[in-house]
């Protein structure tokens, strides 16, 4: 069985990069925490691509996603797509964390330490 691409779909390149070159302030800030190995030498990717989604940060040696949500996320349908995309990832075998964004500026070292929490739990 051949083994599908799932990762940085070149048909998702320029958005990923759009959306690199225009994070949130909330991505931005928490970014600057976890670019350069800077949290437990751990290297992050951010705006990275798996399947057809296109997630905040991820760790490939850990298999973990962190994701930031802000207030477009507080409708019902932004609710349904990012649930459909949890599971999506999950199914994947990706471990998927979410924080809003006002933890992210308010809770930082919490956010830190909820980040490490999912270094090595099955690695």
């Amino acid at each position: 069985m051949s083994k599908q691409k799932i990762h940085s779909k070149k048909e998702y390149q320029k958005r990923r990069k759009q959306l690199r070159n225009n994070l949130t302030p909330a991505e931005a800030f928490l970014w600057s925490q976890l670019k350069n190995r800077k949290l437990d030498n751990k290297r992050f990717t951010k705006q990275h691509g798996i399947g057809h989604y296109i997630v905040d940060f991820y760790c490939a040696s850990e298999k973990l996603i962190v994701e930031l949500d802000g207030e477009v996320h507080n409708n019902l349908e932004a609710q349904e797509y990012d649930c459909k995309r949890t599971t999506y990832l999950e199914q994947k075998g990706y471990k998927v964390i979410w924080f809003e964004n006002k933890m992210v500026f308010d809770l930082l070292p919490s956010v830190l330490k909820e980040i490490r929490n999912h270094f090595d739990s099955e690695n």
